[in-house]
């Protein structure tokens, strides 16, 4: 059995007290038996019992082997056209372990932006690529959309019996999408555990069949998964289990105010803090709670830091970032509350899959709510589902006046906040009412920049350096989301969560459009859809909310919101 990735905490003395009283009510009431017997009075008596599929092995070896042989050498790419869930363990492995000889290159498309479907299908060759359309529900608005459309690109060039052929479906028995995939003829048909929701899904066939396609050794993902397991088992006690000590230091620190789950990766494993920012704002974003992962924010002067924080590194063994370890150690000195998590090897992820999904559970039994429903998930998409039915019908969404428009950028917000913005800039043109809303953020609060746009090299380094400029300025969190991706992630903790989000929606023109197979729209329509129905959820719920929309295109876009927010930050 594989060694186990390492875990190591520094903590005040004031939590460390809190922690210990807290282990010693676990053992006293039994709990880690309670949590692998599926008492759902851990948590809130709410149906928790019927999601603990992941807790057992649900991959199916051997069909992933063949699945594997079948694949090498015969494609050179593999798309997989998913959301959250079903996307972010993928992402994680093909950025992890890169290009395996032989095999297929996987992207993903997790986005309804044209600009990011059109520069996904150009950098594929689409009569070599095997389609993965992973859905759990087989209903998933996004993989509906984007396996119709490369059907029919890929029916055009080879037919559609072929080209159904390419396609493989990870989905859950019965589902809609299972259905399609056998009445067409799809090469494959993987099932999901319904017992297991999806952000607790990477060790099942929603992340393994894409690892299996890849290259990647499946078997030795699931054993490193199977020691992290043994170790988290009934029988551990909190001090030894390495997932419920995570999950009680989680939640003992955010019911002590340090909410904002800050994390510190190396480089070799930077991508593990998307998947398990997903796992932890939608799984404990409810009920006015919620642990809010700060991901890839850069790492600034221990002294910048204020006391809601709780700072989480992640770090292969070869690969540790000493400057980062030094800032940490200083982070610790002052006070916060530091963990280090050591990974031996990248075959060992499979671990920390397991670990985080165990302390998530965990940290919400300590927080009282239930980890594994999504509530406010669905209103974003009601929304969205309403307005392009709207368009449908009628040929144009919901006109809106902005409140303010300068030098082509248009501010939208609900009546109540665009009057207090407008009022505390004094008047003033967009870098005042920018400076404002970034401002209306106080103690305890993040800030969330919120872009409907492509998510490609040039905006995610647009968005950081403005990210930059706005933490030293207001002197909270910062958090990135690309929509409609963050939907399907932090999305629930922005509508469920406290109300401590300042949220920054960034939108533009979207240049040349895609039609939406067998439907009076465009994917276009459908991204502006979702930003309009996601927005009107958040001013619903009286969240600070301030919709900018810049009539350019992405990249002149975004220079100019850096030139402007470098204005209004100064």
């Amino acid at each position: 059995m594989a060694a186990l990735n390492s875990q190591l905490e520094d903590l005040p003395l004031h939590l460390r007290e809190s922690l210990e009283r807290l282990a010693q009510g676990w053992v006293a009431e039994g709990n880690s038996r309670r949590f692998w017997d599926g008492d759902e009075s851990l948590w809130t008596s709410s149906g928790e019992a019927s999601w603990l599929g992941w807790l057992a092995d649900s991959a199916d070896s051997p069909r992933l082997r063949s699945l594997a042989e079948e694949v090498c050498g015969r494609y050179s790419h593999a798309l997989l056209l998913g959301m959250g869930g079903s996307s972010l363990c993928p992402e994680v492995l093909r950025l992890c372990f890169g290009l395996q000889d032989g095999f297929p290159d996987l992207a993903i498309l997790d986005s309804t932006d044209p600009g990011q479907i059109a520069g996904c299908e150009a950098a594929i060759d689409l009569e070599s690529t095997l389609f993965l359309s992973a859905s759990k529900s087989g209903s998933t608005l996004e993989t509906a959309l984007l396996t119709q459309h490369f059907l029919d690109r890929l029916a055009e060039a080879v037919g559609p019996d072929r080209a159904a052929s390419q396609f493989v479906a990870i989905t859950d028995p019965g589902s809609g999408l299972e259905s399609k995939a056998r009445e067409l003829g799809f090469g494959r048909v993987f099932h999901g555990l319904p017992s297991i929701g999806g952000r607790y899904s990477a060790l099942s066939h929603f992340g393994m069949v894409p690892a299996a396609v890849m290259g990647l050794d499946a078997d030795r993902l699931l054993g490193g998964a199977q020691a992290m397991r043994a170790a988290c088992g009934p029988a551990a006690s909190p001090e030894e289990n390495p997932g419920v000590r995570l999950g009680l230091v989680l939640g003992v620190a955010a019911l002590a105010g340090r909410d904002k789950l800050t994390f510190v990766m190396s480089s070799g494993v930077a991508s593990l803090g998307a998947w398990i920012e997903q796992l932890v704002a939608e799984s404990t974003g409810k009920s006015g709670k919620g642990i809010v992962p700060v991901e890839g924010e850069t790492l600034g002067e221990p002294s910048s830091y204020a006391s809601d924080r709780i700072f989480v590194s992640v770090a292969l063994d070869s690969d540790v970032d000493l400057a980062a370890e030094q800032t940490l150690g200083a982070l610790a000195k002052l006070g916060h509350p530091v963990i280090r998590i050591g990974i031996g090897q990248l075959e060992d992820l499979g671990q920390e899959f397991f670990r985080w999904e165990v302390a998530t559970a965990v940290a919400g039994a300590v927080l009282g709510i239930n980890p594994f429903d999504q509530p406010d998930v669905e209103s974003a998409k009601v929304a969205a589902r309403a307005l392009t039915s709207t368009y449908e019908a009628e040929g144009s969404l919901p006109a809106a006046e902005p409140f303010l428009e300068e030098s082509g950028i248009r501010l939208f917000a609900a009546p109540d906040h665009a009057r207090s913005l407008l009022r505390s800039s004094g008047g003033g043109g967009m870098a005042s009412v920018l400076r404002a809303h970034v401002g209306s953020a106080g103690e305890g609060d993040y800030i969330a920049l919120l872009a409907y746009l492509n998510r490609d090299a040039g905006a995610r380094a647009a968005l950081g350096r403005i990210r930059d400029a706005i933490r030293p300025a207001s002197g909270v969190a910062t958090c990135v989301g690309f929509g409609p991706r963050f939907l399907h992630s932090t999305g629930q903790l922005h509508k469920g969560g406290a109300d401590n989000g300042v949220f920054l929606q960034i939108g533009c023109d979207p240049g040349r459009d895609i039609h939406v197979s067998g439907r009076g729209l465009s994917f276009g329509v459908v991204e502006a859809a979702q930003a309009l129905g996601d927005f009107s959820v958040l001013t619903g719920l009286g969240r600070r909310a301030l919709r900018i929309q810049v009539a350019a295109r992405q990249d002149d876009a975004l220079a100019r919101l850096e030139e402007v927010f470098a204005e209004a930050v100064q």
